[in-house]
């Protein structure tokens, strides 16, 4: 397997870490092996919260007629604790692991870690097969497929009709928009996520890829930082000095957004489709207001490019039933499911056709915005390093009324040149 040069040189120093750090765990979780004694595999699904995944599982078990056993082993709700645990134990070379459900942004460190397979011959053509090709570039390292796209995600602007007629085109418009209801004593503010975390790294991807920025080179070695990337600066910082913004909006996080917009006090809010249900549910006449639109882009007529994310299926290196495991993995992923799941869990599909389904129709009516911006997306910086880049770029970005564009874009250069060479991050 081909491999980064100075990933490789460090990965035995870092396996050896790990796997020190992993050894309280490898005992008391032995019980969840993948079975070698004869019998029925078990093969041993790691997967975030969904809550009707279990449906599928078992409708997948019905289909392997007694072949093998999936068992949905289901991580914590926090993307950081799913990848902790999972990384301890797949450097401990644990092979009670067999697919594994990982954040689109993980996909590359898992591969130059050598933890997962590469998906070849029917597999991947299976999976490559009708699938968007945004998911897909986030399930490669190195030209090579290590994982199956389930489900993907973009964030969409939602808007009050009752205030505005039109939704805004480009972050200009909409701060404007605001502020002259913000004049009119109308609710006016324009809600999203800024707090130091992963959420204010995805609005500033979506910002830089809106301009034409490149936060890294195309091979994924190099930091660039470029002029897109400084006018992606400027429209954060002019944001978030507009006075358009919630007060608590460089500590917000996806739930008290959606909350907030829920209570009326917003006019616009971007954020992840579950927003939709949610708020139909919980404020049926504040939602009869409620439209949607793609994202807001930075200059006139030239649409924006939405972070996308999601969840990539991968096969553990250390699974000691690989061929039941890439089968399991298509099976959770197939078209029916991929439906059954947007259907009943709001995730949207990686799939093209399944857009077309009737059934999409009453559960995703923004179904054609989702997929318009899935056609034309932003992917974050596609690098094993990712985890400690987003981590720099979070902390320099924070709070976003203090950037100034020329010396932030510095600072995220050198920042970024370092976590490529893992420096400056702690592990």
């Amino acid at each position: 397997m081909t491999t980064v040069p100075d990933t490789a040189a460090r990965r035995p120093v870092r396996r050896a870490a790990a796997a020190a750090a992993a050894l309280a765990l490898v005992a008391p979780l032995a019980a969840c092996g993948s079975g070698g004694d004869g019998g029925t595999p078990t093969i041993n699904l790691y997967y975030p919260p969904e809550q009707n995944l279990q449906k599928v599982v078992d409708d997948c078990n019905a289909q392997a007629q007694g072949r093998y056993r999936i068992s949905y082993r289901v991580l914590p709700r926090q993307a950081d604790e799913q990848r902790v645990q999972m990384v301890r134990r797949l450097a401990a070379q644990d092979t009670g692991m067999d697919v594994l459900g990982l954040d689109v942004t993980w996909t590359q460190e898992f591969a130059s870690a050598e933890w997962i397979r590469e998906w070849t011959g029917q597999d991947k053509a299976e999976v490559e097969q009708g699938t968007l090709e945004g998911p897909l570039d986030t399930a490669r390292y190195e030209d090579r497929l290590y994982a199956a796209p389930k489900n993907t995600n973009v964030q969409l602007l939602w808007y009050r009709s009752d205030l505005v007629s039109q939704p805004p085109k480009t972050w200009d418009e909409m701060i404007s928009a605001a502020q002259q209801l913000k004049q009119q004593g109308k609710p006016y503010q324009v809600l999203t996520m800024g707090a130091q975390y992963e959420g204010l790294v995805v609005l500033y991807n979506t910002l830089a890829e809106s301009a034409g920025g490149k936060i890294l080179s195309d091979d994924g070695k190099k930091a660039v930082m470029d002029a897109g990337t400084v006018r992606a600066l400027e429209q954060l910082k002019t944001f978030a000095t507009s006075g358009v913004t919630s007060a608590s909006f460089s500590n917000a996080v996806e739930d008290p957004v959606r909350l907030e917009f829920q209570s009326g006090g917003g006019a616009f809010q971007v954020n992840w489709p579950y927003v939709y249900p949610a708020l139909q549910e919980a404020a049926p006449e504040l939602a009869k207001n409620v439209k949607w639109a793609r994202v807001p882009g930075i200059e006139a007529g030239s649409p924006s490019k939405v972070t996308i994310g999601g969840i990539n299926l991968a096969v553990s290196t250390y699974s000691k039933h690989p061929t039941e495991s890439f089968e399991v993995a298509r099976c959770l992923r197939n078209a029916e499911h991929q439906k059954f799941s947007a259907v009943n869990d709001g995730v949207p599909p990686t799939i093209e056709a399944v857009y077309d389904d009737p059934e999409m129709d009453e559960a995703y009516p923004m179904k054609e915005t989702i997929l318009e911006e899935l056609k034309e997306p932003a992917v974050r910086p596609l690098t094993p390093a990712y985890q400690s880049i987003s981590t720099v770029m979070s902390a320099i970005l924070s709070p976003p009324s203090a950037i100034q564009p020329e010396q932030t874009a510095d600072r995220l250069r050198g920042a970024i040149a370092d976590a490529l060479e893992s420096k400056g991050v702690l592990p």
